[in-house]
């Protein structure tokens, strides 16, 4: 019996995730306010559309980090160093490239962007301001995203935290010099966090390297393992499978919001706030999904079964009992919140009566995460693409079918269902990540 494995490792691992999911917000709340005081309401507006552009950005190539867990994880558990370090690399190489395109093509983004979102002409000038300056870091941003998985494959998660605080807390003091200090308004807000991301990203770098050489006794690697094709390839495929289904998911979140839209002003801010009850609970949930990617990973590369078969116990267990206190803790004070969050009274009302939809998606949701967990860790990532595909047509159905009887009832409903749909089709194809021990 693997007796390396507890609770309180998966503890270990999802904590620092959880804490650090949870101090992204507070940024997202710091831009506001400031930019927000500055008396001109366009102004939070264009903070809100270029953040949520880049949103969608990072989210789309965020393989970058995910993949790099899962492949560095078996190498780890292989106890291959330069296959751990040559994945590490081929990550890099295929951030900065993609980095460096987005910053070519920039002016086609922001175009693109703003033929989708219909903002007032104020709003898109400022918004494209924010744009203009923050798309520089995109190297940066999306090089910290392979730090993370490398440091996530090593099952580094407080190193993770602490990065993540010093990026958030960066940006947070650089946002009140900039903004509050020397007035530059938007472009402040994006200089921010431009000058935040790349420094989080330089001493992230140099804890990797740093790592390495304690781990392995140098950060370089033969050129030989570094080209090997079928590597190459490989890390290309579980990239495109993992970006296919993070697209699927956006495209799931995005067709729910703008379902919202077209009911109203009041239940599109209805569903807004509930859909934070949602992201809060994700925050949570994620931390013992990433850990089920690093853990999954390892016993992968190691071809240790039993490791694996403790891994899924424990993550459900504790993922399970997250799920169901903060299921408890929405409903006894979900109005409470609800009305900290708007002081419309007919917003307050109808939020209420759609509120039993957000207190039970932790509990529903929780699985899909986990299983997510660990697709990702065992690198079955075309089984994870086909199941998000298949579960895309499970939502976009029950909404035809749903929406139409039972109206924002409806909506949510296909909501839970794509979640249980997520997790029935992972949970079909676990069958082929069990077959990897054989």
């Amino acid at each position: 019996m693997d007796t390396s494995l507890t609770r309180k490792t998966v503890l270990y691992i999802a904590w620092p995730i959880i804490l650090s999911n949870l101090s992204t917000p507070l940024l997202g709340l710091v831009d506001t306010a400031v930019i927000g005081n500055l008396g001109n309401p366009a102004l939070i507006g264009a903070i809100a559309v270029g953040a949520m552009i880049f949103s969608f950005i990072y989210w789309g190539f965020g393989f970058l980090r995910m993949g790099t867990t899962g492949l560095i994880a078996q190498s780890r558990g292989a106890e291959d160093d330069d296959g751990t370090r040559a994945a590490f690399y081929r990550a890099l190489i295929l951030a900065v490239s993609i980095g460096v395109i987005l910053l070519l093509l920039q002016n086609v983004l922001v175009a693109f962007a703003f033929s989708v979102i219909d903002g007032s002409p104020a709003v898109e000038q400022a918004a494209a301001t924010y744009f203009g300056i923050r798309i520089w870091a995109a190297p940066f941003s999306l090089t910290h995203l392979v730090v993370m998985g490398y440091l996530l494959g090593h099952q580094k998660s407080t190193t993770i935290l602490w990065i993540q605080l010093l990026l958030n807390g960066t940006n947070i003091a650089l946002d009140f010099v900039f903004v509050v200090g020397m007035g530059w308004g938007v472009a402040g807000i994006a200089a921010a966090t431009v000058i935040a991301e790349v420094i989080a990203t330089v001493v992230g770098i140099y804890i990797v390297f740093r790592h390495m050489n304690q781990c392995y006794g140098s950060i370089g690697v033969p050129i030989n393992i570094l080209k090997d094709v079928q590597a190459i390839l490989r890390t290309l495929s579980v990239n495109r499978d993992i970006m296919i289904r993070t697209l699927c998911l956006i495209f799931a979140f995005a067709w729910f919001t703008n379902e919202g839209a077209k009911s109203g002003d009041v239940l599109l801010a209805t569903n807004a706030i509930l859909m934070q009850f949602v992201t809060f609970s994700a925050f949570f949930l994620d931390g013992y999904a990433l850990a089920a990617e690093s853990l999954v990973g390892t016993a992968v590369g190691s071809k240790n079964r039993e490791r694996f078969d403790r891994t899924l116990r424990y993550i459900s267990e504790l993922g399970l009992l997250t799920a169901t206190i903060l299921s408890i803790v929405f409903f006894l004070s979900g109005p409470i919140m609800i009305d900290l969050l708007t002081n419309v009274d007919e917003v307050r009302n109808t939020t209420r009566t759609y509120l039993l939809w957000a207190v039970a998606a932790p509990v529903i949701s929780l699985w899909c995460y986990l299983l997510d967990g660990v697709f990702i860790g065992a690198t079955n990532t075309r089984e994870m693409r086909n199941a998000m595909v298949l579960s895309l047509l499970v939502y976009l159905g029950a909404w035809y079918f749903l929406a139409p009887i039972l109206l924002n009832h409806g909506l949510w409903l296909s909501l839970q269902l794509y979640f249980i749909a997520r997790a029935l089709t992972l949970w079909y194809y676990l069958p082929n990540v069990r077959a990897r021990f054989t």
